[in-house]
């Protein structure tokens, strides 16, 4: 004879009981929009993590979860920013940003790209969560497609308009670094206005600088020889011989 059903427990019963492992928790993000967006978010990180290559107390990442959960589950409460630093942390790799193991820290800095499907979360319901729940300090969004970059600084709870430089440049209190465009990317700026790059650019950079002051000695040396040979003549026309010279 069949058992009664009736104090079977039910689906949401028994997942209300399931209680996460706190281990790692894997990151649960969509594919990115497009190249631009995953060229973007690779280099705003490569960037950061050079410039910041002798820090190790900072954590640079993209495109990976972060689980706020006040109930510590990973089912609930999870946003996945473009980009983002937590200042104060150990520098060392993750799977996702759990909150409730990482001594309640959320980002300081979050960089949203938007894209046509986005754009509307971004600008308004992200906006929001990282306002009133992360308290990020500093908000910034960027279009890789039609380049529209605007930030925001947390001010008494509210986010406030950063007003841009006459450059269109925009400063970072955290990260102590200018946002602005470059040849239709998203680029740090220094304080002094000096472009932070990468390890190819530097090498390359030094590499030209190299090549100019060999330029400059080429051209000081052609114009040492073209001293000499001009002496030369004119020693002949006075009837030395300038190899009797020495």
């Amino acid at each position: 004879m069949s058992q009664p059903i009736a104090n079977t427990p039910s689906l949401q019963a028994v997942t209300e009981s399931i209680i996460f492992p706190p281990g790692d928790i894997y990151s649960d993000e969509p594919p990115l929009e497009s190249d631009l967006h995953r060229e973007q978010i690779d280099l705003l990180i490569r960037l950061i993590k050079w410039w910041w290559r002798d820090r190790e107390n900072f954590y640079a990442t993209g495109n990976l979860t972060i689980y706020f959960s006040p109930n510590q589950k990973k089912s609930e409460e999870f946003r996945g920013p473009d980009f983002f630093v937590v200042l104060d942390t150990e520098k060392k790799d993750r799977k996702s940003w759990v909150v409730w193991q990482e001594d309640g820290k959320y980002p300081n800095v979050i960089i949203e790209l938007l894209s046509n499907s986005t754009a509307s979360v971004d600008k308004g319901l992200k906006k929001q969560i990282y306002q009133n729940t992360f308290r990020t300090p500093d908000y910034f969004w960027f279009d890789p497609n039609n380049l529209e970059l605007q930030g925001f600084h947390l001010v008494d709870g509210q986010y406030q308009d950063l007003a841009p430089t006459e450059s269109g440049w925009l400063w970072s209190q955290q990260l102590g670094l200018y946002l602005a465009v470059d040849l239709g990317k998203l680029r740090f700026f220094t304080p002094d206005g000096q472009l932070v790059m990468l390890p190819e650019e530097e090498s390359n950079q030094q590499l030209e600088q190299v090549n100019q002051q060999l330029e400059q000695v080429n051209q000081q040396l052609e114009q040492e020889r073209q001293r000499a040979a001009i002496l030369a003549e004119r020693l002949r026309d006075a009837g030395i011989d300038p190899e009797q010279i020495f």
